[in-house]
């Protein structure tokens, strides 16, 4: 039995949609999907129910494209409640999402980790040293680097983004406390929980729309044994105070070519 994930799927393109479509059977296997899945309600339920059928069982955490009304999106319910469809639609198919109860996980040999899907946002936190939100905002803009959630990933019923993340984060610390000591985590985020993991050469300024400060010590405090992100579309391993954490986004092979979703499920656990 293994845990695989992958993220950013974006099966809006027909290539990408014919790439999932061919990703063989896991009869034994758990995959999470781990955020941008597409950009509408549909995008969603096509991927899961292409690939229930295929894997033990699916955990899902949203991605911020997840979370956009676009303007020709016949469904235009925004925000918390947008959120709360894609939830719906998840737990009809018996995928498992921030909202259920954590489940355990089991390998071959007997040990048990808790997999704690999450789903957190961002609070522009991720930014230069000693700028305000402001000054980082007007720096992104002059680079000519806006992320589109500021048009489409709508914060309602919350005044702003950030104070959805809040509110979020502070669910969640609660939940993350009550698993028992005695059981390590994996957890699961479309967002980095570390701005030292936003590793974006040509684009720094889009750190801000990458996480929130609120979470840089949650693998040590909730034991987590992994990791598991997307969001930057830069799949990488890295180590943070030995915990291993998972970039798990497509990207592309050694010869520049795209990878398909086949190809880059990652494996989480047992830890290859």
């Amino acid at each position: 039995m293994k845990l695989l994930a992958v993220s950013d799927l974006h099966v809006a393109s027909a290539a990408t949609r014919d790439a999932v479509a061919a990703i063989p059977p896991h009869p034994d296997d758990w995959l999470i999907l781990a955020g941008d899945i597409g950009e509408t309600i549909p995008h969603l339920e096509w991927t899961l129910r292409t690939l229930r059928p295929r894997f033990r069982q699916l955990v899902w955490v949203p991605g911020n494209h997840d979370l956009w009304t676009l303007p020709s999106d016949p469904n235009q319910v925004r925000g918390e409640g947008r959120y709360r469809q894609l939830v719906d639609v998840c737990q009809a198919l018996g995928v498992l999402t921030p909202e259920d109860p954590y489940p355990e996980w089991t390998d071959g040999d007997g040990r048990s980790v808790v997999l704690a899907p999450l789903f957190l946002l961002y609070d522009y936190t991720f930014r230069p040293a000693g700028s305000t939100k402001a000054e980082a905002l007007d720096a992104a803009v002059n680079a000519g680097v806006v992320c589109t959630d500021e048009f489409l990933l709508h914060p309602d019923p919350y005044p702003t983004r950030e104070a959805w993340c809040q509110t979020r984060v502070d669910q969640t610390v609660q939940r993350l406390a009550a698993i028992p000591e005695r059981y390590p985590t994996v957890l699961i985020s479309h967002f980095p929980l570390r701005q030292d993991l936003v590793f974006l050469p040509r684009i720094p300024q889009f750190s801000l729309w990458c996480g929130t400060k609120l979470t840089e010590d949650w693998h040590q405090r909730f034991r987590a044994q992994a990791v598991v992100y997307g969001h930057l579309h830069i799949p990488r391993t890295s180590w943070r105070h030995e915990v291993r954490f998972e970039e798990v986004s497509l990207g592309n092979g050694p010869d520049g070519t795209r990878l398909t979703p086949a190809e880059r499920l990652r494996q989480v656990l047992p830890f290859p």
